[in-house]
């Protein structure tokens, strides 16, 4: 972009003219961007373009109190309120998904389904590898940390018709997950939860020795601390409202077990990647979500140390943010 001088001449009317224009220039880049920001999903991605709260609003009227014009005269939610994203969330699972009840504890992760749905679509181009989608087989899954929520298990199988194992280290996550499956007909007998008992460990108590999964799917705890989640919270909540924000509220959630560890992310995929190489004959692929790219190099080290026979980084681009898949198998 072109960088204009200021000159001592010019009159402070229009001095603050530019500053004016530069402000309105910049919050419609935002507003631009967050329009945009699901136009580039997966192509097979159901929430493509704008949310159509007409067609929620009818599937879910509870969301109808949470909608209303923004400054600029679409509709919209306060993405801000935690109550308006979970409605959100209930009206795309509704809608979307054949979903006949849908709920999270007080405190617990509530995912953004788009983002979510994306790495189920990247990871059936993965499998598929080419092969036409109608003619594959029905992958079995394990989702490590499937969370209360059960929202990965959930996209799998409506989409495409696969079964999973789903795993958590947290009780509360493992019962209200089962409660969702054992609510919900579209769900029942193609997903399994299961305790692991041991937070030291990944797969070992999960996978039984005879066990196969085509994939292994996880979206491992970022931070390695609940003060640099919070930290981390607050950066985006000021970056997303133009002013420094002090306080932090999770409008998607999250408890310890879900939003950090000891070692955060990199620590737990190193771990990870060490362990998948005792279970290289139960699954085809292993994968999981990279939130830091900076970790990449890290990773990529210890994949090699295994020696791994693949892997590979799927990007993924959701209007602003970017994130990634790393993939690999023995």
């Amino acid at each position: 972009m072109q960088k204009y001088a200021i000159h001592n001449n010019i009159a402070s009317s229009d001095f603050y003219n530019l500053i004016n224009y530069s402000i309105i220039i910049k919050q419609i880049l935002r507003i631009f961007a967050a329009m945009t920001e699901r136009n580039e999903l997966h192509k097979r991605n159901r929430h493509n373009g704008q949310y159509d709260f007409s067609k929620l609003t009818e599937n879910y009227p509870p969301l109808k109190k949470f909608v209303s014009p923004n400054p600029y005269g679409t509709l919209s939610i306060n993405f801000f309120n935690p109550q308006a994203v979970k409605a959100l969330n209930k009206a795309l699972l509704i809608s979307y998904y054949g979903i006949r009840y849908w709920d999270i504890p007080k405190g617990y992760l509530c995912p953004p389904i788009p983002g979510r749905a994306d790495y189920i679509h990247y990871i059936a181009d993965l499998l598929n590898s080419g092969n036409s989608l109608e003619e594959t087989p029905k992958y079995r899954c394990l989702d490590i940390g499937v969370g209360a929520n059960c929202i990965y298990p959930i996209i799998g199988c409506t989409e495409y018709g696969w079964t999973f194992v789903g795993s958590d280290i947290d009780p509360v996550s493992i019962e209200n997950a089962r409660k969702i499956v054992t609510c919900n007909p579209v769900l029942v007998h193609k997903i399994e939860l299961r305790l692991q008992k041991d937070n030291r460990s990944i797969f070992k108590g999960i996978i039984q020795p005879d066990e196969y999964f085509d994939v292994t799917i996880c979206n491992p705890p970022f931070h390695s601390s609940k003060e640099e989640a919070e930290e981390g919270t607050l950066r985006k909540l000021s970056s997303l409202k133009g002013k420094k924000v002090s306080k932090a509220q999770l409008n998607f959630g999250g408890n310890a077990n879900e939003l950090w560890c000891e070692g955060g992310e990199l620590r737990f995929l190193l771990d990870m990647i060490t362990e998948s190489r005792k279970y290289q004959k139960n699954c085809g692929w292993f994968t999981s979500l990279v939130s830091k790219e900076k970790n990449l190099n890290k990773l990529y080290t210890r994949l090699k140390l295994e020696d791994v026979a693949e892997y590979k980084t799927i990007r993924m681009q959701q209007g602003t943010k970017s994130s990634r898949i790393l993939a690999w198998r023995f």
